[in-house]
C-alpha cells in the first residue's frame, strides 16, 4: 500500500515550487490533494499534474491571510472528502513588508493550525507538516551590505520573524494535541530553486554567494523538500512531532 493511499491532503502554495513538489509528491504516494493557492491558475495547473498521475485533485483558490477563507476551505474539504488527513502549511513569500510578510507567513500558519487541528483531533488524528526556513533557526546571510537599505532590511526582518514565529507555533501546537493524535512538526529549508528565489539569482554573483552558504556547496532542489516533508506527515515518523528539521545542505550546521 502506497504511504498515502485513502488519504486526503491540503496543501497551500501548491500553485509553484515547494508547495507543487508537495502535491505531486502526495498524489504519487496514493493521496487524494487539494491543491489550493491564492493564484488560481496555478493550483488549477498543479491539480492537472496530480491527475496525471491517478490522483484525484481539487483546486481551492485561497489566500491565506483571511481567515474566515482558510476555516471555510478546511471545513469544505473535510465535507466534501469526509476527512482531512495532512495539511501542507507552506504558502509563503519573501522580499516584502512586513504586513504583507508576517500575514502570509505566520497570521497564514496559524490560520491552518487554529482550524485543522481541532479536525483532525475530532476523526482521531492528522499530521500537518509547516514550512519554515533556515530563517527560522537563525538569521539571514546576504552578499552585501544593507544597514543603509531600509526595505531590504524590513523585508529580511520580517521574513527572519516570520518564520522564527512558525517555528514556535510548530512547537506549541504539537505540545497542544499531540495527546488526541495530532502531530505537528515543520520543516526549515535552506536557499531551494524556486520562483521566489528567482529575483536574487538574476542578480550578478549572487547564486555563487548562496550556493557557498551550504556546505553541500549546491542550491536545493523543491522535490528535496517534499520528501522530507511527506516522511514527517507520514505513518513512518509516527512518533516525531515537535521538530523543526532543516533540508539545507548543511546551512544550519555552519
Amino acid at each position: 500500500m502506497s504511504a498515502f493511499e485513502n488519504r486526503v491532503s491540503f496543501v497551500t502554495g501548491a500553485g509553484s515550487g515547494i508547495g507543487e513538489a508537495m502535491a505531486l509528491k502526495l498524489a504519487g504516494e496514493g493521496s487524494t490533494v487539494v491543491c489550493s493557492d491564492i493564484n488560481e491558475q496555478g493550483a488549477q495547473a498543479t491539480a492537472a499534474r496530480v491527475e496525471e498521475l491517478g490522483a484525484k485533485a481539487v483546486v481551492s483558490a485561497l489566500d491565506t491571510a483571511n481567515e474566515e477563507a482558510v476555516k471555510e476551505a478546511l471545513t469544505k474539504t473535510t465535507r466534501d472528502l469526509g476527512r482531512l488527513d495532512v495539511l501542507m502549511n507552506n504558502a509563503g513569500v519573501g522580499g516584502k513588508n512586513w504586513e504583507t510578510t508576517t500575514a502570509i507567513n505566520l497570521d497564514g500558519v496559524y490560520y491552518g493550525l487554529i482550524h485543522a487541528c481541532p479536525i483532525m483531533a475530532g476523526q482521531g488524528g492528522g499530521a500537518i507538516v509547516n514550512t519554515a526556513s533556515v530563517a527560522g533557526l537563525g538569521a539571514l546571510m546576504r552578499p552585501f551590505e544593507y544597514h543603509d537599505d531600509p526595505v531590504t532590511i524590513e523585508a529580511a526582518s520580517a521574513y527572519v520573524a516570520s518564520k522564527h514565529g512558525v517555528v514556535g507555533l510548530t512547537k506549541q501546537f504539537a505540545v497542544a494535541f499531540g495527546k488526541v493524535g495530532v502531530r505537528v512538526n515543520a520543516i526549515c529549508p535552506g536557499y531551494i530553486k524556486t520562483p521566489i528565489l528567482a529575483p536574487m539569482l538574476e542578480r550578478e554573483g549572487h547564486e555563487d554567494f548562496l550556493k557557498e552558504l551550504h556546505p553541500m556547496g549546491r542550491l536545493g532542489q523543491p522535490e528535496e523538500i517534499a520528501e522530507v516533508a511527506a516522511f514527517l506527515a507520514s505513518d513512518a515518523a509516527s512518533f516525531v512531532t515537535g521538530v523543526a528539521m532543516p533540508v539545507d545542505g548543511g546551512y544550519a550546521a555552519r
